[in-house]
């Protein structure tokens, strides 16, 4: 028998062997991703009751209590005080400045860092002083943000702006800095030179390395948004979290946490998706 027939011969018992799935993934694979995912979260909701169900006082509510708050936080009708039904306020107004913020952030570090990866005369000027200023936390910044643009919404825009910034700016850095050499000669043998080479050959070539930096600069966005609304908003989940814990609502502190990495995570969720779709070309990506 030919080694092309033995290649397709059916199996012992006569029956044709499953057809692969597409991807070499199957059905089942997808619920077992799902089953593993919920092992942490289930094991810790585990601990949590254990240790704080039937306690007459305790500092950290029971899971329980917490989702019969998280519940009026979003309908109301069980406590009926301040919190009852201002979740939506809350997660629109913190969502408004994340992502404004970190529009911001995205329009100045991008032209920032494709200047400063591909133009040395710019990363002779630019770079050591950004380098100096990166390592500053943005608590740090918290007071001379509330001197220069008063306490409001704008203080909290700019710190998170703060946060999402250096992570775009220097994953933007190294992908221009990754460009393989080659890819110019290719360009400038194929006629494109000068700055129509940015748009041609940098910035698709960088395009992996920026996408990982705006997934880490949107993530800590929402990480500095609690810090950003200690500034005097009256609304936003920071703002939640802090009035909460003024008042010892430790319930409503969880449900402000649980709120933030939820919005965090779906924000990380279509940034991935954005870039599958346009990195559709890179193997690392696609």
């Amino acid at each position: 028998m030919s080694a092309a027939l033995s290649d397709t011969a059916a199996p012992a018992g006569g029956e044709a062997a499953p057809p692969a799935q597409a991807g070499g993934t199957s059905p089942g694979s997808g619920l077992l991703q799902v089953a593993l995912a919920l092992v942490l979260p289930v094991a810790i909701l585990v601990a949590w009751h254990l240790a704080t169900e039937g306690r007459t006082y305790s500092l950290i509510p029971s899971p329980s209590a917490v989702a019969v708050a998280l519940y009026d936080l979003a309908f109301g009708g069980i406590n009926d005080d301040a919190f009852s039904a201002s979740l939506l306020t809350h997660v629109l107004a913190s969502v408004g400045r994340v992502y404004g913020g970190f529009a911001l952030a995205v329009l100045a570090a991008l032209p920032i860092g494709l200047l400063i990866g591909r133009v040395p005369l710019v990363r002779q000027m630019l770079d050591p002083m950004l380098q100096i200023l990166r390592p500053i936390p943005v608590t740090a910044w918290l007071p001379l943000a509330m001197i220069m643009f008063g306490i409001g919404p704008r203080s909290a825009f700019f710190l998170v702006f703060l946060g999402a910034f250096y992570p775009v700016l220097i994953n933007t850095v190294f992908g221009v800095r990754s460009v393989e050499p080659r890819l110019f000669e290719a360009a400038s043998m194929l006629g494109c030179r000068g700055s129509a080479q940015f748009v041609k050959v940098v910035l698709p070539a960088a395009m992996p390395a920026i996408f990982t930096g705006l997934r880490l600069g949107l993530g800590f966005a929402w990480v500095v948004i609690v810090i950003g609304e200690m500034t005097g908003v009256p609304t936003g989940l920071g703002a939640l979290i802090m009035e909460a814990r003024q008042l010892s609502r430790t319930e409503i502190v969880i449900c402000g946490m649980i709120a933030i990495g939820v919005a965090g995570f779906i924000s990380d969720r279509l940034v991935t998706l954005l870039g599958r779709r346009l990195l559709a070309w890179s193997p690392n990506h696609g």
